[in-house]
């Protein structure tokens, strides 16, 4: 049986304890433990009680890392878990602290899952698929994620892509009308709206050209094909650049009227 003969708090840690037996530096535990186990000068322990009260210093230490990994931004569960495995804490360790961790209201994952979605629906710059997708990465149960899912609702849903939708005409001026729905279809897609979203949204844009702007869009495609297919003349010529210009979406009917206007073929 060994017996404290001193108790001393740390110099650069106030909130930890360090134990001496034997007039000789132990151990040293976390001011909880200390209270928790009535850590006192005179006080017995056996080898029993030391691992009893390791353990739960042990849980003390990765409760209180815990605290410092959220005092920056929520988490879920599944990122303290394997902050905590990145740390090197042994798992039973880590699956009390984490139960503290509730006890305590530190951890909430449908909170957090409510407030991820709340957040990058205020930004407006990413749909629901690809915000479930982020979800499932930090480790919340679909279940969960389709209460949290309810934070974005769907008129907000159009409206954000219906904006993605408005910067991308802007951006694309120069494609064809074809081209430029496809275009928006894949950059919405990408955002992660559903193809229904994207529907309604694309009903609430102008995407049709009229005849000229489609045409000035011909003619700047056509212009820039001449100078890469400048080496070839005649048919071989013409098919190339009807291949090009049918590819970006262009009807067959005004790609011949470009052709035409040129000298290439009188």
């Amino acid at each position: 049986m060994a017996v404290i003969s001193k108790i001393s708090v740390q110099k650069k840690r106030l909130d930890r304890y360090n134990i001496f037996i034997a007039d000789k530096y132990a151990f040293s535990v976390d001011e909880e433990v200390l209270i928790k186990f009535d850590l006192k000068k005179g006080k017995e322990v056996d080898e029993f009680d030391l691992a009893d009260i390791q353990m739960h210093d042990d849980i003390q230490k990765a409760f209180t890392q815990s605290l410092h990994y959220l005092s920056h931004r929520m988490r879920s569960e599944s990122e303290v878990r394997m902050y905590l495995r990145k740390k090197e804490v042994d798992d039973a360790i880590i699956q009390e602290a984490i139960l503290k961790l509730y006890h305590y209201k530190y951890l909430d994952d449908l909170e957090f899952a409510r407030a991820f979605v709340r957040t990058h629906a205020n930004g407006g710059n990413k749909g629901p698929i690809v915000i479930r997708q982020e979800l499932k990465e930090k480790g919340i149960s679909e279940k969960l994620i389709e209460k949290a899912i309810l934070e974005y609702p769907i008129d907000l849903q159009i409206e954000h892509a219906r904006q993605q939708a408005e910067k991308s005409i802007k951006k694309e001026k120069n494609l064809s009308e074809r081209s430029l729905q496809q275009k928006l279809d894949q950059v919405l897609m990408r955002k992660g709206y559903p193809r229904d979203i994207i529907v309604a949204a694309l009903q609430e844009v102008t995407v049709e050209k009229d005849s000229e702007e489609e045409w000035n869009s011909l003619i700047y495609h056509g212009e820039k094909l001449e100078r890469r297919y400048k080496a070839y003349q005649g048919f071989e010529y013409e098919q190339k650049m009807k291949q090009a210009l049918f590819r970006k979406g262009f009807p067959m009917e005004l790609i011949s009227r470009y052709l035409n206007r040129d000298e290439y073929f009188e």
